[in-house]
């Protein structure tokens, strides 16, 4: 079956892409359902996990700065105070990562799974991006929200996904050389991003 694995910057329609490929490869969509299933392993609350979740803007942020590292404005990260026991979340996310494409397969949205499942013949990795500007502009057509709100929003996102990669994987995740494939989210329509990430993950032998 294999995996596909989205990393998609704010704005950039990793919400609208991911599922609409899981569709079209005849796979399931992981989004969700991995913090619970990491809160059952872990025996805590579905929230809780969800708190510690790579995806959950302000959890990140509490996960980030709980974890002794707080984006530096130049790059990298700046030690802070504080022991962190969240290593353990990320520890199951990448054990569900793996069995879920030991297993059935499935789209996943983030949670750095282009890191966790690199190497393996079977997974595509795909990022979506685009200008800060441009990502701000559909971010405001598809969710009809004061500007200045999302923006503060997408610079919050945009930070502590960074941190999360740097601090746990040691690299970026907007480089290039992760992905098989990256595309400019703002620049097509999801159905035309959708249609290049099928086609990618058919060339790769992933679907039904």
């Amino acid at each position: 079956m294999g995996v596909v694995t989205i990393s998609a910057s704010y704005g950039a329609g990793g919400p609208e892409v991911g599922p609409a490929v899981a569709e079209r490869l005849g796979l399931a969509f992981h989004d969700r359902a991995i913090p619970a299933q990491v809160a059952g392993r872990l025996g805590v609350s579905q929230d809780e996990a969800e708190a510690n979740d790579e995806r959950a803007v302000r959890g990140l942020w509490r996960l980030v700065a709980s974890l002794g590292a707080m984006p530096d404005p130049v790059g990298g990260v700046v030690p802070v105070t504080g022991e962190p026991d969240e290593r353990a979340y990320r520890e199951q996310t990448e054990r569900v990562l793996r069995e879920i494409a030991d297993g059935p397969g499935g789209v996943v949205l983030g949670r750095a799974g282009a890191m966790v499942l690199r190497g393996r013949p079977d997974a595509l990795h795909v990022r979506l991006d685009g200008p800060p500007d441009a990502r701000l502009r559909t971010a405001v057509e598809r969710y009809g929200r004061p500007r200045e709100e999302l923006r503060r929003e997408m610079e919050r996102n945009d930070a502590t996904r960074e941190a999360y990669v740097r601090h746990f994987y040691r690299c970026h995740p907007s480089d290039a050389r992760h992905y098989h494939l990256v595309v400019d989210g703002t620049a097509l329509p999801p159905d035309a991003v959708v249609d290049l990430v099928v086609t990618a993950a058919r060339a790769r032998g992933i679907g039904r």
